[in-house]
């Protein structure tokens, strides 16, 4: 009887012992998609950073006078270029979008633009970077989800606490992003 007693105990300490491990490397491969999945995002803001100059400029040749656009750009790639954290690069990132809706709305106002091979082929360049943006924040937000509920859940949350994983924050668009673009000539 009390070998039996044994050898359910080890059993019991072994599936204990496996779920630790099964659950712990669970946790580790959700943070290193996490930050797979920012270096993704990071790689395709660092390309739409260095491509708003370009559009910029090319814009400025027609568009002179937009002096706020122009203005609202550059605050935003200095936001973009301060930010540290995650949370701070999606929100310099989210003010970068929002700014060239607004560069994007002055051009409609200029036909000879929309007509200039160069800025066509920066707005498709632009256009696929957001593309990419896009997806890679979706895949992002997915692992984070993830996590969150790992974390989140019992009995794994135990886990989590003792070997501080975390919940993460999602990639959000703000609300300043869902508004249309207001654009005056004056």
């Amino acid at each position: 009887m009390v070998d039996l007693i044994v050898i359910a105990g080890g059993v019991i300490a072994l599936a204990a012992a496996g779920w630790v491990m099964l659950t712990y490397n669970g946790f580790v491969g959700l943070r290193n998609r996490i930050e797979e999945a920012w270096s993704q995002i990071d790689v395709q803001l660092k390309k739409r950073f260095d491509l708003v100059p370009n559009l910029v400029e090319t814009v400025k040749g027609y568009a002179s006078h937009e002096k706020s656009t122009f203005t609202e750009i550059t605050k935003a790639r200095a936001a973009m270029a301060s930010a540290g954290t995650v949370q701070e690069k999606a929100e310099a990132a989210n003010m970068l979008t929002g700014a060239l809706k607004s560069l994007f709305a002055v051009t409609e106002n200029y036909p000879e633009l929309k007509a200039s091979q160069n800025f066509m082929m920066l707005q498709e360049e632009l256009s696929g970077i957001e593309s990419k943006i896009a997806f890679a924040r979706q895949f992002y937000n997915t692992e984070v989800r993830k996590l969150n509920t790992q974390v989140e859940s019992f009995p794994s949350n135990v886990l989590a606490g003792l070997f501080n994983f975390v919940k993460r924050d999602y990639f959000e668009v703000t609300q300043e992003e869902t508004k249309p673009v207001k654009v005056s000539f004056q």
